[in-house]
């Protein structure tokens, strides 16, 4: 059987299993191909090239277990393999934070090429926050994107930590890069000139109806209350502080935008576009968070 054959096999096998794709793949002929490139030791974009390569039965029955270990388990495949791709940059993950696939991550890499995220820039921007790390990926990702920056990462959790500063050290970039615990908002240094933040945002009918595959992921990162905006309250409410005067806060809400625009309908923000759409990623500047921490004040008294 060739490597091609095989994969069309065992995309069919993911389709009728009924598996959940989102977690670094769209569709069962992808994640086919990634499980069975990986686990025969191939590199992920070795499909084209090898595609009529004859296969061993000793290489068909590792790539076949694989796949019944996704489908059997219906953990990510990410968790499986220990490595998720975001941005064609590669990073370590396992159970301890989610599977990486935030829409920031191509604000930061087509930033200068677009000026979707560097139009709301200067060359003042020098200190970096990236808010709810997880495993490190978006604070890799800005940190190569900008050579010229610092970025501090911080966590809840100590278990993500862990994960992000394997990240760090896999990059080489614990030179810029300085990962610290804090809740929130509440024990990090600032100011900063560039807040990112993919926090946990999913609302509580949206979480009771996951597919199992995002059930294996820690639900502290996903769950957000009963509208999804818990922690998003008190991101803005808190991120003025922490910003400098040029400072901007660019935050995924994915679809919650209904719930965030009722939340905040006094807040001014600028909607990004990204391969969601424009409706998954927002910026809001230091002016406007100080305006409508000043306008709720107003209201409230």
């Amino acid at each position: 059987m060739t490597l091609l054959d095989l994969i069309t096999r065992e995309a069919a096998r993911l389709k009728k299993a009924g598996v959940s794709f989102g977690h670094g793949t769209a569709n069962a002929f992808d994640e086919a191909a990634w499980l069975v490139l990986w686990s025969l030791g191939m590199d992920l974009d070795a499909l084209e090239l090898h595609a009529k390569r004859e296969l061993s039965a000793d290489e068909e029955a590792k790539a076949v277990a694989l796949v019944t270990r996704r489908i059997e388990t219906r953990q990510p495949a990410a968790y499986l393999t220990r490595e998720a791709w975001l941005q064609n940059v590669p990073f370590y993950v396992d159970e301890r934070t989610i599977v990486p696939r935030s829409f920031i991550a191509e604000l930061l890499v087509d930033g200068e090429e677009q000026g979707t995220l560097d139009a709301w820039l200067s060359d003042r921007t020098q200190r970096v926050l990236d808010l709810c790390t997880g495993n490190g990926s978006l604070a890799v990702i800005a940190a190569l994107a900008y050579p010229e920056i610092e970025v501090d990462a911080c966590d809840l959790s100590d278990d993500a930590l862990e994960v992000a500063k394997i990240n760090v050290e896999k990059h080489k970039l614990t030179h810029r890069i300085s990962l610290m615990k804090s809740d929130l908002l509440n024990s990090v240094r600032g100011p900063y000139d560039l807040i990112l933040c993919n926090p946990p945002y999913v609302n509580a009918n949206s979480m009771a109806a996951l597919p199992e595959e995002y059930r294996h992921e820690p639900a502290l990162a996903l769950a957000g209350g009963e509208d999804g905006m818990d922690l998003v309250r008190r991101i803005v409410s808190d991120a003025a502080a922490k910003l400098t005067d040029i400072g901007v806060l660019v935050l995924e809400i994915g679809n919650e935008r209904g719930h965030f625009e009722r939340a905040f309908r006094r807040l001014e923000v600028a909607w990004l576009e990204t391969s969601a759409g424009d409706d998954a990623v927002l910026l809001v500047t230091r002016e406007a968070l100080v305006r409508w921490s000043k306008r709720s004040d107003t209201w409230r008294a």
